[in-house]
């Protein structure tokens, strides 16, 4: 029997788990994504801290999976997308690293949308804030001390491959995710530095390499670090969007994949790339076809900060009884039903998904309303938000898919799956893995290790667990025709909004 040890770095949790290869975990340790809002929208990591903690993940990991350490065949390392991982020119840890929550470069994002056309044949990308070459643009205006030390950029999974290795690659999935690749010659090109005005990072960008490549082995000081074997094969790995879609055995349009995590992201594989107008994103797939994602910051990671807001007393005495805060909202949920709150949330508490700076909000409150609806409409607008993305990607597709496989923190709660399902008009289909980021990465260790190919890896590892079959409800229709048109009578104060916040009217 082969294991797998899979690192999933994400911008709320971080995962060590051990797969073996029929896709069934073996064990696994996590723990909070130890990040920092350090001025508002700002959102940070301190480098040495993360991967201190990753190391005791992987060796707690291995503790519990009670497998010697030349078990394990392969290593794969997922990680979020977007944001900024930085080494000097000396390959060591200089700057913070950047999530892809952060938000700081909203304003040059914005101006080079604008002008996004000059390159769209090339990247085939929107831009956003926390992607690579705009945080560099960033830097290169704000901090040009940092700037000038760069000497390699990285993605966040690049970054965990690095500590484990000593080698400093970028795996292409990711850094097509990132508006870094030619889509034309899936290479780099100097043009898209130029595009961004930072013409001086091309020559810093490191050696691309593929998801299932063995690009070294676990270096002597990890293998110390972390009770892994030196020598371990160690993979390109995988864009946790890429990641998930394998882990959910997404291979082609009929099924989409749906992440309900700190990012709302939905994404189907395509061998056409999406259109300028269609607002999607599109990024190299591990099928050699490109993957069309609509995403944006609006999903789950809302759902946590507004709890903390609102209800830390309960959670306080629930943990010292030893409960979930979760485990009393499903049952809450499963006793309640659509009319039960009146109120709507727009879930932008991380960023928008509508094409500019927004804030999040509550609407509807009357000196009646209560907690549980203002946290009942906390889930009802998450799911809105993965709805305007979905009918986003079925405009593009020309049709509707057959069925949606999520994955997520919310796959967690099966009264919230049943309302996806309700609310998104479509069968959802939850996998038996738990954690099918990191058994994507499995899939690509298997490949990787056995020769099989992808297919066959997914046939192997993947097994369906769950379906929710959607009910007719018409009163989730009109909440979301509200909902919509409430986010288009904002559309003209959304800045105004911004600006009053940050005092600058």
């Amino acid at each position: 029997m082969n294991y797998y040890l899979c690192i999933d770095y994400g911008g709320t949790a971080t995962k060590a788990i051990v797969f073996d290869e029929q896709g069934q975990e073996v064990s696994s340790s996590s723990f909070a994504t130890k990040r920092q809002e350090v001025e508002s929208g700002f959102y940070e990591v301190d480098l040495g801290e993360s991967w201190q903690a990753i190391a005791r993940a992987i060796g707690e990991s291995l503790r519990l999976a009670d497998l010697p350490a030349s078990a394990i065949q392969a290593v794969a390392c997922i990680g979020h997308g977007k944001g900024l991982y930085l080494l000097d020119q000396e390959q060591r840890e200089f700057y913070p690293g950047i999530l892809s929550a952060d938000s700081r470069a909203s304003d040059l994002a914005q101006a080079f949308e604008k002008r996004v056309g000059e390159i769209w044949e090339l990247t085939r990308q929107h831009v956003v804030a926390p992607q690579a070459p705009v945080l560099l643009r960033w830097l290169k205006d704000h901090r040009p001390d940092v700037y000038q030390q760069v000497g390699a950029v990285l993605a966040a999974k690049d970054y965990v491959r690095f500590k484990l290795t000593g080698l400093v690659h970028q795996e292409r999935g990711d850094a097509s995710g990132n508006h870094w690749i030619n889509f034309q010659t899936g290479a780099y090109d100097p043009a898209i530095s130029t595009f961004f005005g930072i013409e001086e990072m091309a020559a810093v960008l490191p050696p691309l390499v593929d998801y299932q490549q063995i690009v070294g082995g676990v270096s002597q000081e990890a293998a110390l670090q972390t009770g892994l074997l030196e020598g371990t094969p160690v993979l390109g790995g995988l864009f946790d969007i890429d990641a998930c879609a394998l882990g959910s055995g997404v291979l082609d349009s009929e099924t989409f994949s749906l992440v309900a995590g700190t990012w709302n992201i939905n994404t189907y594989p395509s061998g056409k790339p999406a259109d300028l107008d269609s607002g999607l994103m599109n990024s190299l797939f591990p099928t050699g076809e490109y993957l069309v994602e609509a995403s944006s910051p609006t999903s789950a990671g809302n759902l946590d900060a507004v709890l903390k807001l609102l209800m830390r007393e309960e959670i306080i005495l629930l943990k010292e009884r030893g409960e979930s805060i979760y485990e009393t909202l499903e049952v809450f949920l499963a006793e309640t039903d659509a009319t039960f709150s009146k109120i709507l949330f727009c879930p932008f508490l991380y960023g928008s998904n509508v094409g500019q700076p927004a804030e999040a909000c509550f609407w509807g409150l009357t000196t009646q309303s209560t907690k549980s609806e203002m946290i009942r409409a906390v889930y009802e607008g998450i799911v809105f938000a993965h709805k305007q993305h979905l009918e986003q990607l079925i405009h593009s597709l020309g049709r509707a898919t057959q069925v949606l496989r999520l994955s997520g923190g919310a796959t967690n709660s099966d009264t919230w799956m049943q309302m996806f399902a309700d609310i998104l008009e479509i069968p959802v289909e939850i996998p038996q893995a738990k954690e099918l980021g990191g058994l994507g990465g499995a899939i690509a260790c298997h490949q990787a290790v056995t020769g099989v190919s992808l297919q066959e890896a997914v046939q192997q590892m993947v097994t369906i667990d769950k379906r929710f079959n959607p009910r007719p409800n018409s009163y989730y229709l009109k909440k979301y025709q509200v909902y919509r048109r409430l986010l288009a009578a904002m559309e003209s104060v959304w800045q105004d909004l911004l600006a009053l916040r940050r005092a600058e009217l």
